[in-house]
This record gives C-alpha cells, sequence and structure tokens, in this order.
C-alpha cells in the first residue's frame, strides 16, 4: 500500500504567534503596532524579573507589578496604555496585498530561553503584573479543586464550587481581553537605550492634584468638585498644582482637599480603606465636610475674612498659621476626634476654635503660645506651619483634642 505523505502540512512544533499589523513610521523607525491577548503577553515580550534587571531598563518593583495586576482583576473597566518594545530585527512582516505595505502579518518569535527578538522598552511592570495576577488566579483554582475534592460536607463543597465558579469567570474575562503593543525596529542597542531615556524623559506623570481631580474610585476624590463649592474653597482651589508656594492665588490644591477630607472622615492619620469606603455615601461625606469648612469659616477670623473674599490666600499665608495646609490637617483631626469621641456637634466646635483664634499668628516666635507646653516639639522658631511630619501631626492633634475638656492657661 502506498501512503503518500503531504509535507507542507508538517510544521512540528511552532515556537511563534502571528499577528494582523499596522506598519507606520516614527521618528525614523519602522513600528508595528498590534493588539495581543493578555495571556499571549509573557510569550511574546520578555517576562521581566526584579531581580535581574535589564541593563537597557530600569528595576521591576514587583509590588507595582502586582498593583497593577490587581488592578485589572479587580476593575472590569480598566484601562491601560500600550506597550512599547523594540524588535532587533527577528520578527517577520508579509504585506497583504492592497494596502501599500501599511497592513500584514507580522511573526514573533516566542520569548523563550531567551531567544526573543523583542525587547521591552515601556511597560515593565504592566508586562509583569498581568502574568502575576493571571498565574495567582490559575493557582487559586487549582488550590479550591484539591480542597473540593477533600470537602466532606455538601454545604462546604457547594461554597468551594461557587468560589471556584467566580475565579473561572475572572480568568475567563482576561482571556478574552488584550492590550496594545508598539514594536519599533531597531537593531541598534546604543540606540536602544536612547529610546528608553527620550520615553522616561518625556513622560508628564501625573500630579496629586490631578488624580484627586479624574481618580473616581476614591471617594475623596469623587466628592472633589461638591466639597469645592464650599464658600471657603470656591475659586481658590488649584486643581492642577500639588505645592502650595508663597506666590499662588489659591487657599490649598485639590490634593489637599482630598487630604482634608480623609481627615476629617478617618482622623490625620487614618486610612479610608475599602469598607470604609463602601460604608461612607458621597451625600454624608461632602455634608461632613462641609460642617467642618463652617466651623474653620465661623471660627477663626482670618478664615471668615477668606470666605467673604475681603482676606486673600497669599495674604493669609503672611499672616497665619492658618494658611498653612498643615494647621488645617490638624484641625481637620480635631474636627474628627471631637465629633467621633467627645460628642461635640458643630456648635461646640465652633466655640473651642474660637478659643484658638489669637493664638494663630505667623510665624512662630520663641515666646508663641505654641512654644509652651506640650506643642513646643511640634513647632519651630519662625515657622508658619507644624512640622509635617505624621507623627507630629498625629502628636498635635492628640494635645489639641485635650484642650477641648482641660485647657491650657491662655487658651
Amino acid at each position: 500500500m502506498l501512503i503518500e505523505i503531504q509535507s507542507d502540512k508538517i510544521t512540528g512544533p511552532r515556537r511563534e504567534s502571528t499577528f494582523i499589523a499596522q506598519r507606520s513610521t516614527q521618528g525614523g523607525r519602522t513600528v508595528y503596532t498590534i493588539r495581543i491577548p493578555l495571556t499571549s503577553i509573557d510569550v511574546i515580550l520578555p517576562l521581566p524579573d526584579p531581580d535581574k534587571p535589564d541593563p537597557d531598563n530600569r528595576k521591576v518593583d514587583g509590588r507595582h507589578a502586582k498593583a497593577f495586576g490587581d488592578y485589572i482583576r479587580q476593575e472590569e473597566n480598566w484601562v491601560a496604555p500600550t506597550l512599547l518594545a523594540r524588535d532587533n530585527g527577528g520578527c517577520e512582516f508579509e504585506e497583504i496585498a492592497g494596502t501599500e505595505g501599511r497592513i500584514g502579518y507580522l511573526t514573533i518569535p516566542w520569548a523563550v530561553g531567551g531567544l526573543s527578538p523583542l525587547y521591552n522598552v515601556d511597560g515593565q511592570h504592566r508586562i509583569l503584573g498581568v502574568h502575576m495576577t493571571i498565574k495567582s488566579i490559575g493557582e487559586e483554582i487549582k488550590k479550591i479543586e484539591r480542597e473540593i475534592a477533600r470537602a466532606v460536607k455538601p454545604e462546604r463543597v457547594e461554597t468551594l464550587r461557587a468560589t471556584r465558579g467566580k475565579l473561572a469567570t475572572q480568568l475567563q474575562r482576561l482571556e478574552n481581553e488584550s492590550v496594545g503593543v508598539d514594536i519599533y525596529l531597531e537593531p541598534d542597542n546604543v540606540q536602544a537605550r536612547q529610546m528608553f531615556v527620550d520615553v522616561a524623559d518625556n513622560a508628564k506623570g501625573i500630579s496629586s492634584a490631578l488624580r484627586a481631580r479624574f481618580d473616581s474610585s476614591k471617594v475623596a476624590n469623587r466628592i472633589l468638585d461638591r466639597v469645592v463649592s464650599h464658600a471657603l474653597l470656591k475659586g481658590k482651589v488649584d486643581l492642577e498644582q500639588d505645592r502650595m508656594t508663597a506666590k499662588n492665588p489659591n487657599l490649598m490644591g485639590a490634593k489637599h482637599v482630598a487630604d482634608l477630607t480623609r481627615g476629617v472622615a478617618v482622623g490625620v492619620a487614618g486610612r479610608m480603606g475599602k469598607q470604609r469606603e463602601r460604608e461612607l455615601a458621597d451625600e454624608v461625606l461632602v455634608e461632613l465636610v462641609h460642617g467642618f469648612f463652617d466651623c474653620l469659616a465661623e471660627g477663626f477670623t482670618d478664615l471668615s475674612a477668606v470666605a467673604e473674599g475681603t482676606l486673600k490666600p497669599i495674604e493669609l499665608r503672611s499672616q497665619s498659621l492658618l494658611g498653612s495646609v498643615g494647621m488645617l490637617r490638624v484641625l481637620a483631626g480635631v474636627y474628627h476626634e471631637l465629633r467621633e469621641n467627645h460628642n461635640a456637634d458643630d456648635e461646640e466646635i465652633i466655640s473651642f476654635f474660637a478659643r484658638l483664634n489669637p493664638h494663630m499668628n505667623a510665624p512662630v516666635s520663641d515666646a508663641s503660645f505654641w512654644r509652651r507646653g506640650q506643642t513646643n516639639s511640634d513647632f519651630e522658631v519662625n515657622a508658619s506651619a507644624p512640622i509635617m511630619r505624621t507623627q507630629n501631626l498625629v502628636h498635635l492633634v492628640k494635645v489639641i483634642t485635650s484642650w477641648y475638656r482641660t485647657p491650657p492657661p491662655g487658651l
């Protein structure tokens, strides 16, 4: 019996992937743009190793990578920019007829055994984070399957199967999603290093002020627009900058408003955990924070003048501790403590703030009220703000709160 073998049907094990790609030019280099499934990222791109930095790239921070992996796992509407990679000449592009060379098939050898033609330029933490989270879900599923096999009680089996189902759905979602990759054809290693430097130099990081405006995942940021409508803040919040310089005409930045919001909600050093975020309704927190700003404006004459527009924030900073974000954070912490632990209402807090009002002059002299007694270590001579270390702010909140019941001499 004669058997005809068609040799072209036998390919053996393939160690490459082919994608539809758009070919373009940027900076004199050929660039291939593709979309790849998340599960293929560590197949075609080198997997960054925090313990073995790429000599042509920065060292990878494992915690930062894990944070990105957790983000895409938890947020179904996640978003991420295109990854950037460099091709040393090992990829093959076959153009599709009729596209004038703009569209074609890009074949990329797999990144196994250190033989990948691709090198990461930008996106190392995203690459590692995707790998870590997909691997983690897979390991969790295997662990639950082992527990199911050992479980005896039907209700336990049912609970484990439900958990496995949720994990499987989560994994399926990630398997169905993709990310963009721009691959630059650049065989020269010296030019490749310059690519990384140029990307890093020209990237403009997001300021904390902008994050406070646009990051709606945090309640303190989400309610920002409503909080700044208060008379004390309206038109006096810098929505772009994080630092209040001497010449900045604003009272504070958007980041500082978010800091004060957290201070009112959980204390000067408190953290807004996920459970607390869920417990706090936006409207309730807006009302609470506005109550704090009401107390500031009614208890302190300088802040009342700022709210009314008769005193400019620049002038406030030159003459009062209340012009410093640090002092306002302390007062937010005091407000939180008085409401939560002393059952004080806003009228009582206004009266207490009014007692502090005469002692807000700045800069602080050696004979100042704040340089006597327990707060001596929290203020430096000639300073216009308290020492901003967390331990100092926490200590200052504790001491001032104690004065509500037991005022010191002169208060």
